[in-house]
């Protein structure tokens, strides 16, 4: 398996994974943000990582971005793991730590000291692959909205 950054050729693999992840409710929504990514202009990514199985394919991803400040963290920039998806079939074969550690790699290149993620309070799989990987939980928030 090999980890690297994301390179156009890779936009379909990477936009089927967002749907898994992520399911856009209006068609093409993540392949729009994808080519957005490579124009420079999807500002809530600063870099994306593929992890590519031994036939070739596309069996997780890492998206990160720099924020000036994340829950719990006392630097800034923090690098902040956006998303993070690994195939089913491919969990707990080292995917997602080799991911992880690619985005540590880019966070450390950006100057930044700590990382951050965050989760759904019912996704308890994710919660345990990221204490599985070193990630302590920072605070538990519960988030309201209002139509107006």
């Amino acid at each position: 398996m090999l980890v690297r950054p994301a390179n156009p050729s890779d936009s379909s693999q990477w936009a089927a994974m967002r749907q898994t992840l992520w399911p856009a409710e209006e068609e093409g929504e993540h392949e729009r943000e994808i080519a957005a990514f490579f124009a420079g202009a999807l500002h809530d990514v600063a870099d994306a990582f593929l992890a590519i199985d031994d036939s070739g394919r596309a069996v997780g991803f890492a998206e990160v971005s720099l924020r000036s400040h994340a829950e719990s963290c006392r630097s800034t920039p923090v690098a902040y793991l956006e998303g993070w998806f690994v195939d089913e079939a491919a969990r707990r074969s080292g995917v997602g730590a080799a991911l992880i550690k690619a985005v540590e790699s880019w966070g450390r290149s950006q100057g930044c000291t700590e990382m951050a993620s965050d989760t759904e309070l019912a996704n308890i799989v994710s919660q345990q692959a990221h204490r599985a990987l070193g990630f302590e939980e920072a605070d538990r928030v519960v988030c309201f909205r209002k139509s107006l």
